[in-house]
C-alpha cells in the first residue's frame, strides 16, 4: 500500500443557509446545517482513521473566516482554502499541489456517509496497480477520486453537480489512456429522498405527511 497517500477533503462550512441548502425544505435551515456538520465530522474522522498519510481539509469560505474557529478538528489535520474559481479549478489546484509532494492523492467530499475508512483504504490499495480510482455515487457524480498523476482535463469544463460528472471523468481518463479501478456505487446525501441512506444511528425521528422530522446527533 502507498504510505504517502495524501487525502484532501473538500468542505463547506456547515452553517445554516450555506451548507446542505437543498435539504432545508425537509429539515429546516438549522437541521440541514446540523446534518452538514455531522457529515463533515464523519468525513474527517474516516479519513484520519485510514492512516494512509497526511490529511488536508480544503475549505470554503477561507480558513481565516471566524466561522471555522467554532469547530473542533481532529488532531493532525492540515488546512487550506479552496480559493477562487469553479469546483474544477479549485480541485485542479489542490491536486497538482498534492502530487508535487506525494505519490498519490485521494480527493473526497463530505456528502457521503458510506465513504468509510475501509472504502478509503481500498481506494488507496487500487492505486498500487492503477493510475486512477473512482467511487461513483448514484446521482451520477463521485464521492472520491484517486490519482497518481495530474492532468487538467479531469477538472476543466465539467458540468459539476450533474448526472454526467462521473461518466465525463471516465471518458477523460480513457482519453488519457490511464487505467481506472472503480469502487462500489455509494449514495450522497443531497436531497430529501437521500435521507433514507443515512446510517440509522444518525437519524432519529418520524415521518408526518411526507415530511421528515429529524434529530441529528453530532459526534455519535
Amino acid at each position: 500500500m502507498y504510505t504517502d497517500t495524501h487525502i484532501i477533503i473538500f468542505a463547506k462550512a456547515p452553517l445554516p443557509g450555506f451548507a446542505k441548502t437543498r435539504l432545508i425544505p425537509a429539515l429546516g435551515a438549522s437541521g440541514a446545517a446540523e446534518l452538514a456538520r455531522r457529515l463533515f465530522d464523519h468525513a474527517c474522522e474516516q479519513a484520519m482513521a485510514a492512516q494512509l498519510g497526511s490529511v488536508e481539509l480544503c475549505v470554503t469560505p477561507d480558513i481565516t473566516d471566524p466561522c471555522w474557529q467554532q469547530i473542533e478538528f481532529p488532531e493532525g489535520l492540515t488546512f487550506s482554502s479552496q480559493g477562487e474559481g469553479d469546483l474544477g479549478e479549485r480541485m485542479a489546484r489542490a491536486t497538482q499541489r498534492a502530487l508535487d509532494e506525494h505519490s498519490s492523492v485521494l480527493l473526497m467530499g463530505t456528502d457521503c456517509p458510506a465513504l468509510t475508512t475501509s472504502v478509503i483504504v481500498q481506494a488507496a490499495e487500487f492505486l498500487n496497480y492503477e493510475e486512477a480510482c473512482l467511487a461513483p455515487v448514484s446521482d451520477g457524480g463521485y464521492a472520491l477520486l484517486g490519482l497518481k498523476r495530474f492532468h487538467h482535463s479531469l477538472f476543466n469544463e465539467i458540468r459539476w453537480s450533474t448526472e454526467q460528472v462521473a461518466q465525463t471523468t471516465r471518458q477523460r481518463l480513457a482519453a488519457l489512456n490511464w487505467s481506472l479501478a472503480e469502487l462500489d456505487e455509494l449514495h450522497d446525501i443531497d436531497e430529501a429522498d437521500d435521507l433514507k441512506f443515512l446510517p440509522e444511528a444518525w437519524l432519529s425521528g418520524r415521518k408526518e405527511d411526507g415530511e421528515i422530522h429529524a434529530v441529528f446527533k453530532i459526534g455519535q
